[in-house]
């Protein structure tokens, strides 16, 4: 193997540039991104970026000697367009082919958006930017899906004296990944800070004067956000033989097909811990995975399954949100720790008989981590709390 193609200039694909380097490849490595910028950290843009705390200079996740110690050769601001398996060649936008002898898909994600000119996004650092221009005081900014990157926004955006409005498809924001009592807690810090939160409210399209709702009515915004979860860039993958569904489809090692792996956003695999097909959004999952793709590309006769316990935080307000492992699809959460009105928590959450994932609300990191072993060593709900709890709901 002599030539490696990155598509993605990600925290994936520079963790999986970076750890073929460490593991002797000494090839040609070639690094592609849509971006014209190097690999950055994304995660500070809905916070620290947006709240002008930071500037752009900090998201740069190498500086340019660490970057030009790679030796890659870097093709950023030109896009991937289509990959012909038999060939082993990339095809990018400007006409270029990249042959390859191995390939790492790391192509991420972009921001869902709604019908309508002239909406926010919240994806690159060029929207994060933009949104920060317009966020003065006494602005009025309609954010639409109450997500966690909605939230994390709304928190910004009250801090720095926009008037908010915060609109929500579902009866209890996070509902569906943190359960309805939790929920409704993360909800509580937005409205005891005078956010307008509107939930069980469908928006339609955005218009010049704000967004239109499903009954017809206008909520009228200076600026619009659209916060409405994210679409896998697959799209210059279609017809090149790869599995795609929500993402390039991928086994248990990262492999999507010979020689071709997926990681970060973009990558769904199978997750053996979980016993699951999972695509995981959080800056820990992209740059573990573009490792292990990179490992097991390097040496095929040695591969090892991704299992991870993912692992993400959002900071909103005062409130810190840490989480391990998988929360989706469970069937019960219970509080092991703390109390759910003072915000201030951990909650387990059970699918079968497992302990899968563990949620803390204002509680320091050491307060999660034992929970995470349980969650790591597939430990029964019954062994891991030691009595059966009462439910707190889902």
């Amino acid at each position: 193997m002599r030539r490696v193609v990155v598509v993605g200039a990600s925290a994936a694909g520079l963790a999986a540039a970076e750890t073929l380097r460490r593991g002797g490849f000494d090839g040609t490595l070639t690094l592609v991104g849509d971006e014209p910028r190097a690999p950055y950290d994304r995660p500070p843009l809905s916070k620290q970026l947006l709240a002008a705390e930071w500037e752009s200079d900090r998201l740069t996740l190498r500086d340019p000697a660490d970057l030009a110690a790679l030796g890659l050769e870097q093709r950023l601001g030109v896009a991937a367009t289509g990959l012909r398996l038999a060939d082993k060649v990339v095809e990018l936008a400007d006409g270029a082919e990249l042959p390859y002898d191995g390939l790492i898909v790391a192509t991420g994600v972009r921001a869902r958006r709604l019908p309508g000119e002239g909406a926010h996004v919240l994806r690159t650092l060029d929207d994060a930017l933009a949104l920060r221009e317009r966020l003065v005081p006494g602005v009025r900014l309609v954010i639409v899906g109450a997500g966690f990157l909605g939230a994390e926004a709304a928190a910004v955006a009250w801090r720095l004296g926009a008037r908010v409005t915060l609109l929500e498809p579902a009866p209890v924001p996070l509902a569906h990944a943190v359960g309805t009592e939790v929920g409704a807690v993360l909800t509580r810090a937005h409205l005891d800070r005078g956010v307008d939160l509107r939930c069980g409210v469908s928006v339609t399209e955005v218009t010049e004067d704000g967004v239109r709702l499903a009954d017809g009515e206008v909520i009228d915004a200076d600026e619009v956000l659209v916060a409405v979860g994210s679409v896998p860039n697959t799209e210059w993958l279609e017809g090149s033989g790869l599995t795609l569904g929500d993402g390039v489809v991928c086994d248990e090692y990262c492999g999507a097909a010979e020689d071709v792996y997926a990681a970060g956003d973009v990558a769904r695999w199978y997750n053996p811990l979980f016993r699951t097909s999972m695509r995981i959004e959080h800056r820990t999952n992209a740059a573990e995975q573009g490792m292990a793709a990179a490992r097991n590309l390097l040496d095929p006769q040695a591969r090892k399954p991704f299992a991870p316990v993912p692992y993400f935080w959002s900071d909103q307000y005062d409130m810190k949100v840490q989480a391990y492992g998988y929360l989706r699809g469970h069937d019960e959460v219970a509080v092991v720790e703390g109390d759910l009105s003072e915000r201030r928590f951990v909650a387990a959450y059970r699918t079968g008989d497992r302990m899968t994932g563990a949620l803390a609300v204002g509680m320091p990191p050491k307060a999660i981590r034992t929970w995470r072993q349980a969650i790591a060593t597939g430990t029964s709900w019954a062994e891991a709390l030691g009595t059966e709890p009462a439910p707190t709901g889902s």
